[in-house]
């Protein structure tokens, strides 16, 4: 397999031995700082309102990287990195020190029992799409046919993403 591209949506708001926006950058250097997986773009870091239960604002970003590794690799290796930094999977939307999300993958849509790309709820969700609309504003969702710019604009303005009818 040759080198694709995914987009990773990174988020913190535990702190353990560091502060969230400490922890988005360690991340990106531990996951880009390989052999396997170079780094194209990185967004600014933002904070965010948490989504759900979680307690404490979040530090959030996106980056692109190219990479050899299927979704599925890929998928292990996030979440081998999360594991490293501390992250125990336990309530869903609540606190924790790492997440890591495939929002993207330049094949287009993927699906397998752990994993669904684009991820399901990234238009939906403004600390997503903010981040990357600042590293990828043209590119294609496959499921809706809108740019993450158009995207964006529409969660902005709480247009409703209709996948039955991709253009503006």
């Amino acid at each position: 397999m040759g080198e694709t591209s995914y987009a990773i949506g990174l988020g913190s708001n535990r702190y353990r031995g560091r502060s969230p926006r400490a922890t988005v950058e360690a991340a990106i250097e531990a996951l880009t700082g390989t052999a396997d997986v170079a780094l194209v773009a990185r967004s600014p870091i933002v904070d965010t309102a948490p989504l759900g239960p979680g307690s404490r604002r979040y530090a959030n970003a996106a980056i692109l990287i190219e990479t050899a590794l299927s979704p599925s690799e890929l998928l292990q290796a996030t979440q081998a990195l999360e594991r490293s930094f501390g992250r125990r999977r336990t309530r869903r939307w609540g606190d924790r020190i790492l997440d890591l999300d495939i929002l993207l993958w330049s094949g287009g849509c993927w699906g397998d029992a752990g994993l669904v790309i684009p991820h399901p709820e990234f238009r939906q969700r403004r600390f997503a799409l903010g981040p990357l609309v600042a590293i990828a504003p043209a590119w294609i969702d496959p499921v809706t046919g809108l740019s993450i710019r158009q995207l964006e604009t529409r969660q902005n303005r709480a247009i409703p993403v209709d996948r039955a009818s991709p253009h503006p």
